[in-house]
């Protein structure tokens, strides 16, 4: 079970007091991308979704704007709100662009900040490598970081993510990108699948090796396609349509995070470039506008308690 502390705290920076804050840059590392609502889902697609049972895919999956029947071989159970439907292979639900309100506008708020997310990963200046292999990176150790490449990415070997809990990997593909068969992203040093973004440019997209392993948030402009026995911890954001065939997908969360919102009712989305300390208890996410309300959303019952200002920063201090 998910736990949210509806006793959101309100934090209001008067005029006076924003002008003796000096403003915040981040130098160096390089911040999350910030997925909105589209981190809400397993799978998001603009234009379907299908599987060849059975998959087994953990979190919920969603098309906008193409309606229900993009949904194709989960033998969908149609809830009697008519909100979402279910189905034996997803630990979550299914939602369509045709389902009931609520449904269709926070699918378009989904797609619109997965557009919006896709947009930020590819707009990442300065990075840190370009060209590295040659588009070919089977064999390497990665550090975190800004990659960029002018043409298309295989991963003909395993390849490793090694880096901290706190680093971030951003991909920046102007092709598609592959994995070959029975190959692996592999994580090493406390490295999270949340905390890595694959931006693919590509006519194709995506392509999943059979029996191949992924890691990551896939945020592809076109297609991504899962082969026999692929599986990935992450998230398969797509602009065109996602393919299944007897695939794991599970949706990487970080058990704890910080949501927020311009006014107390919502809604509430995702904190961009929000930084846990799990040890301190706090979550620091950079200052953001003149009002902004808080929540803790977790898999354990949590609540905010104290929220202070640091550096331009916001700092919500919870128990």
């Amino acid at each position: 079970m998910k736990y949210e502390d509806k006793n959101c705290c309100g934090f209001i920076v008067g005029l006076a007091l924003a002008a003796l804050l000096p403003h915040h840059t981040a130098i160096g590392a390089q911040a999350p991308v910030g997925l909105g609502a589209a981190g809400n889902y397993a799978i998001l697609a603009k234009t379907g979704i299908s599987t060849v049972p059975p998959s087994v895919v953990t979190g919920d999956i969603g098309v906008s704007p193409i309606d229900s029947t993009a949904l194709t071989g989960f033998s969908l159970i149609l809830d009697s709100t008519t909100r979402f439907a279910t189905s034996t292979q997803l630990t979550g639900n299914a939602y369509a662009a045709d389902y009931s309100a609520p449904t269709p506008a926070n699918l378009t708020t989904a797609v619109s900040d997965m557009e919006t997310a896709y947009t930020d990963a590819a707009g990442r200046t300065l990075p840190d490598h370009t060209e590295l292999g040659t588009g070919d990176i089977g064999g390497m150790t990665l550090a975190p970081g800004v990659y960029k490449w002018g043409t298309g990415v295989t991963i003909p070997t395993d390849v490793t993510l090694s880096g901290g809990p706190n680093d971030v990997w951003i991909f920046q593909i102007a092709g598609n990108i592959t994995i070959a068969s029975n190959k692996r992203v592999n994580l090493s040093g406390g490295a999270q699948a949340m905390n890595i973004f694959w931006q693919i440019a590509g006519g194709v997209g995506v392509t999943i090796g059979t029996g191949a392993h992924f890691e990551g948030i896939v945020l592809a402009q076109k297609a991504i396609i899962l082969n026999t026995g692929a599986s990935i911890n992450g998230r398969l954001l797509a602009q065109a349509a996602v393919t299944l065939d007897a695939n794991t997908v599970t949706a990487v969360s970080p058990g704890l995070r910080l949501l927020s919102a311009p006014v107390v009712t919502g809604p509430y989305a995702d904190a961009a470039a929000q930084s846990i300390n799990l040890a301190a208890k706090t979550i620091t996410v950079p200052q953001s506008g003149n009002a902004q309300f808080y929540c803790i959303w977790s898999d354990t019952a949590l609540h905010i308690t104290n929220i202070t200002l640091s550096g331009g920063n916001v700092v919500i201090i919870y128990n």
